[in-house]
């Protein structure tokens, strides 16, 4: 049987791509693994799919002082050992690396091993975990056509994110019922990432008042940004995080507002859904998604609001546009060529195997 081992994590966005990929792995007879780090949000996404998972140790390697930035090396070194011991064990036939920074020890071993990799850059730009691990690959698939002058030209494949399939089964009923709110007002979903955001979640709150004369609000806040005194609040719900429901909650929404990391605002494109888009700023990450969603606006598909410019009078306002906007939206998206990302990607993996 042939077996691949799949590794990234640290967010949501480093795992989302891989369950995208597990069916159709499944459907072609693969057998799979999972090599994340001990207690990322990788763990438990993965694990619930029945898939064989194993912990290594992981560091960060910042771009600014931190005492951190002395031990995590030494964790870094220790998870390229583990790595190889269970690559010599597994024997896997190819490696697809979805980055984040516990896959660079991954991807490094796999290298020592003569094992083919194939790595997938959701952003504009390679982040700093894959800029280690593009040497390593025999591929680097990419979501923009952007990034393509970022890779080197023999590697790079341009391919698009993959979408779940079940993203695109969800039913409007069923999100009803889960959250108990009603068909007949429009619903926004609000998505902060899977940290969540204190600055959408505030800004959301703010104008929750005014919003629900018009509004049912679902708010996905991420993990301890629940705010108790809102529970009950007619109209209006909240999570920390939802996995199996989100097809459902998706398919019911009528416009949403969300971070814009590649994989969540592909789902968008995918699904059609008019959208706002709150990049997190320069000043908390690389820009990355600052560029994403720059890329979004001018093909059409998304409004931007940059967090610098966030308030919730200015949050409201823009809802109301894009709502009233929405068929212009849509029809744009439409209107977008769309590429079957997990075939393509298959298609790689199959070859560098030698299958």
């Amino acid at each position: 049987m042939k077996k691949i081992i799949l590794t990234g994590g640290g967010t949501a966005g480093h795992v989302t791509p891989n369950l995208a990929l597990i069916p159709a792995l499944r459907e072609q007879g693969w057998d799979i693994g999972y090599i994340g780090s001990y207690k990322g949000i990788e763990k438990e996404l993965i694990e619930k799919e029945g898939i064989p998972y194993r912990g290594i140790s992981s560091g960060k390697l910042r771009r600014y002082f931190s005492f951190k930035n002395f031990t995590d090396p030494f964790r870094i070194l220790k998870g390229y050992f583990q790595a190889r011991g269970i690559l010599k064990r597994e024997r896997p036939d190819v490696i697809f690396s979805k980055g984040g920074f516990v896959a660079v020890p991954v991807v490094l071993a796999a290298k020592a091993r003569r094992i083919p990799v194939i790595i997938h850059e959701s952003d504009m730009t390679p982040g700093l975990a894959n800029k280690l691990c593009i040497p390593s690959a025999r591929k680097v698939c990419c979501n923009f056509p952007e990034t393509l002058k970022y890779l080197p030209k023999e590697k790079a494949v341009l391919t698009g994110s993959p979408i779940r399939r079940e993203l695109l089964s969800g039913s409007p009923l069923a999100g009803f019922k889960f959250t108990g709110l009603s068909s007949k007002k429009p619903v926004l979903l609000v998505i902060g990432g899977s940290l969540g955001s204190v600055k959408v979640n505030t800004a959301i709150r703010e104008i929750l008042p005014e919003l629900l004369k018009e509004w049912q609000v679902v708010h996905l806040c991420g993990k301890g940004n629940l705010d108790a005194s809102l529970s009950g609040l007619d109209g209006y719900v909240q999570y920390e995080y939802i996995s199996a429901q989100l097809k459902d909650l998706f398919a019911m929404s009528d416009l949403m507002v969300s971070r814009a990391g590649a994989n969540s605002i592909c789902e968008l494109l995918a699904l059609r859904k008019p959208n706002i888009l709150i990049p997190l700023s320069a000043a908390a990450s690389r820009g990355d998604q600052i560029l994403n969603a720059e890329s979004f606006r001018k093909q059409g598909f998304s409004e931007v609001l940059q967090e610098e410019e966030l308030t919730g009078e200015v949050l409201l306002s823009l809802i109301k546009k894009v709502h009233g906007d929405r068929q212009k939206y849509i029809s744009a998206m439409n209107a977008a060529s769309a590429s079957n990302a997990v075939e393509i990607i298959l298609k790689l993996l199959n070859e560098a195997g030698g299958h």
